[in-house]
């Protein structure tokens, strides 16, 4: 059993006996857990269509793309339900019924944001700085015209859990939530929701969301050289499914000793990655090898450690490694 040591105390990892435990916490945390340009619905009402029915655990409306909003059903899990029977399903049911229950939808938020004051401002505000003349001209363009994504919110990531989301065509995000006790109190660990366009926001204030276009890949030399070069692709990549239509290209750092951004490519299309809900990116063409190589100028701690992003104008004019990610 995991334990973490916070303020000189020891807390145990403590498992939800309820589904009801975990989905209290999420609505408690909504703003932590899934940023500051969310708002989350916290409504249970029945979607359905024809005989299939289902009832989501709330809704999540993402400002994080101002100008490309996004709609996400929510689906507070805990791992020790039947991953096949019971989430698999639940997610499938979500996909066939939210478009046939579009109109009933819109209207469960209307009601839902006329009574809440803080919502309808923060909406109000967004909607400033976008295209949508108000609110229900916002609503009906991402319920009917837009995809809406599914976050399944769990307490342990599995296999399994992999397994069935590669098989489903909606995309869905994971999000690992867990409690640690001890006899006085408990702490929460949690992975965000985009957490990699999160630690850009708070590390990089100057950068526009919107324009990022590009992820950075680190690769050490053996698998750069059979796959990145050889076989036009890179594979089993953790993306947040709101960034899949954004990316343009791929460019790879190679670890060392070469410690450097070297070549870049054009994205052709990405696919779900064997019976993972990772994701493959395959190229248009070979890759192209950059004039020369963008390495890093002082601060080591910059070379990725696991994908991120920034913009093709960047990968084509920055110098150094800083350039890329500031």
């Amino acid at each position: 059993m995991e334990k973490i040591i916070f303020n000189n105390r020891i807390y145990s990892q403590y498992d939800f006996s309820l589904e009801k435990d975990l989905e209290n916490k999420v609505v408690e945390y909504s703003k932590a857990i899934f940023g500051k340009d969310t708002i989350y619905f916290d409504t249970k009402r029945r979607i359905s269509k024809g005989d299939v029915i289902a009832i989501p655990d709330g809704y999540l409306i993402d400002f994080t793309f101002e100008n490309d909003p996004r709609l996400y059903i929510i689906e507070n899990e805990l791992i020790s339900h039947d991953v096949y029977k019971h989430i698999g399903e639940q997610i499938l049911k979500f996909g066939v019924s939210y478009k046939a229950s579009g109109h009933k939808l819109k209207d469960i938020f209307l009601d839902y944001i006329e009574g809440n004051n803080e919502y309808k401002t923060f909406i109000n505000e967004k909607l400033k700085k976008s295209n949508y003349r108000n609110i229900d001209a916002f609503l009906e363009d991402i319920i009917f015209h837009k995809k809406v994504g599914c976050i399944v919110v769990i307490d342990e990531e599995s296999k399994d859990l992999e397994n069935v989301l590669s098989q489903l065509t909606m995309e869905t995000d994971i999000i690992v939530f867990q409690a640690y006790k001890n006899n006085l109190d408990y702490i929460y660990k949690f992975t965000p929701f985009q957490e990699e366009i999160r630690a850009i926001e708070e590390s990089s204030p100057n950068v526009v969301v919107e324009e990022l276009d590009t992820i950075v890949v680190p690769a050490r030399e053996e698998g750069f050289n059979r796959v990145f070069l050889g076989e036009n692709c890179w594979y089993e990549i953790k993306i947040s499914s709101s960034m899949i239509p954004k990316i343009k290209y791929i460019a790879a750092y190679q670890t060392a000793s070469v410690s450097a951004i070297t070549y870049y490519a054009e994205v052709s299309n990405i696919e779900k990655y064997k019976d993972t809900n990772k994701y493959i990116l395959y190229f248009k063409d070979k890759a192209i090898k950059l004039d020369s190589p963008i390495k890093i100028a002082i601060n080591k701690g910059i070379a990725p450690q696991s994908p991120r992003y920034t913009t093709f104008n960047k990968i084509k004019k920055s110098k150094t490694l800083e350039e890329v990610f500031s």
